[in-house]
């Protein structure tokens, strides 16, 4: 039975803000390069552009978690009542970079609460505008959409296992200008929820993922498969400074699936970048200015 959306009541949350701290810390760097798979340093003391993700986590107790890992909801966020929670895109502007252990302030404020009807079922759009200042300047802005929707029922999973994932080899990547390939697993997705903080269970909890969710796999966190794309790109430009980035998240994306990571330079002097799975499918698309 669909939930019943009071909009108008969700809409009170439009406008409310709140403002955290933190410290660009050697550690979460240090972290974040390990988890992409680097011996050493390739950012030279400075925070990888979508480093902010790792900060400003959140720090709910233990009582305050629903059965999913997310903390319940109705504090910041408006209490959207359907269960199923995605971080479905950005909008990044890069200002400036910041340098490791410079300190760190993040104005979020709530945009925009929209109600959408879909093949899926009902759909609540929340729209997030995080500041992010270091040293007091302003560095980063970035638009977030999270996307709420109902639980699909009788949702099973397909067949495929980790093993027939592994299988198979990347998509045909030829049209691309470069292809960098990474298969995330068990532990790179660990590694990635115990930097973010992030206690969903879809990105560890095979079990939940299978029975509950009807997903054939763990799921790879959206801002992962995003960061991995940002990888690739700067793994093919290196030395270039970023001054815009944008993703959208299309289609799940399953642990170890051979994902190809790929970008081209497009009419307007900007890169258009995706993440493509073994069939093909564009599971997250972008676009890169430098």
């Amino acid at each position: 039975m669909s939930e019943t959306i009071d909009i108008a009541q969700l809409q009170e949350w439009t406008g409310r803000t709140q403002t955290v701290e933190d410290i660009a810390t050697a550690a979460k760097s240090a972290g974040l390069r390990a988890t992409l798979d680097y011996d050493a340093d390739p950012w030279d003391g400075m925070l990888f552009p979508v480093g902010h993700w790792l900060h400003f986590t959140p720090d709910a107790p233990q009582h305050e978690l629903a059965a999913d890992g997310h903390p319940h909801k109705g504090g910041f966020l408006p209490p959207v009542p359907l269960p199923r929670r995605m971080w479905a895109a950005s909008d990044i502007t890069f200002h400036r970079p910041v340098r490791v252990g410079e300190s760190l302030r993040e104005v979020q404020t709530i945009k925009d609460v929209a109600h959408k009807s879909g093949r899926s079922g009902q759909l609540v759009f929340l729209t997030v505008d995080h500041e992010v200042y270091a040293s007091e300047e302003l560095a980063v802005t970035d638009v977030q959409t999270i996307v709420y929707r109902e639980a699909t029922a009788g949702q099973q999973a397909p067949a495929q296992s980790a093993a027939e994932r592994a299988a198979l080899t990347p998509a045909d990547t030829s049209e691309w200008d470069y292809a960098h390939v990474v298969r995330p697993d068990e532990t790179q997705l660990f590694r990635y929820s115990a930097l973010t903080f992030n206690a969903h269970r879809i990105h560890y909890d095979r079990d939940y993922c299978i029975n509950e969710e009807g997903y054939p796999g763990l799921v790879v966190h959206g801002p992962l498969s995003a960061t991995l794309m940002v990888d690739a790109f700067m793994r093919h430009n290196p030395g270039v400074a970023l001054q815009q980035f944008s993703f959208q998240a299309r289609s799940p994306i399953f642990d170890n699936t051979a994902v190809a990571y790929v970008g081209r330079r497009v009419e307007d002097g900007g890169f258009e970048v995706a993440a493509l799975n073994p069939e093909g499918t564009v599971c997250l698309k972008g676009t890169i200015r430098i």
